[in-house]
């Protein structure tokens, strides 16, 4: 199988969709893999850690799309990438399709057999969607804080909500909030 690696085009998105050391795992088996050059680039990957586990640099986006049986992203395809689908191909990424029907529709238009990261289970879990459902669930605290206006009560006392998310924050020197 021919296996492809896009650079990714969604704004401020620096993440690869394969690893070098997993590239070597699917050459060493077999796949070809075709990496956009530059594609890991954001990641801390140079195409030189690609090319030494068996990956094929290209120039272009269209190249990889093109060859390749099967895409491999972090983020679902963007508009200028809709018309690179094609029927037969495998895509193999976050899609979150509830959030976009222009991406359902083109997905559908294209004959591309989309696997969504987000909809993998093993045993009853989500084991690609858990981590980030994690992250994103203890920076909702941080981010919370940091917008708030303040993280005490009028009065000066720490707030309820706050001691229950951030409970280190919480001290015996610190008076119960007022009823």
């Amino acid at each position: 199988m021919i296996i492809g690696v896009p650079k990714e085009i969604k704004e401020q998105e620096q993440r690869v969709g394969l690893l070098p050391s997993v590239t070597k795992e699917l050459t060493r088996h077999g796949h070809s893999v075709l990496v956009e050059m530059d594609a890991g680039l954001g990641s801390g990957y140079p195409d030189q850690d690609y090319v030494k586990a068996g990956a094929e640099i290209v120039e272009q986006a269209k190249e990889v799309f093109a060859r390749a049986d099967m895409i491999v992203k972090v983020k679902e395809p963007l508009k200028a990438e809709f018309p690179l689908l094609r029927r037969g191909q495998i895509l193999f990424t976050y899609l979150h399709l509830a959030a976009s029907k222009s991406l359902t529709e083109a997905l559908l238009k294209s004959g591309v057999t989309g696997v969504a990261y987000e909809t993998i289970q093993v045993d009853h879990r989500l084991p690609l969607l858990e981590p980030m459902s994690e992250i994103a669930g203890r920076m909702s605290v941080v981010m919370g804080a940091n917008f708030s206006p303040s993280t005490t009560v009028a009065a000066g006392f720490c707030s309820a909500a706050f001691r229950e998310f951030c409970p280190g924050a919480w001290s015996s020197s610190v008076a119960e909030p007022r009823a």
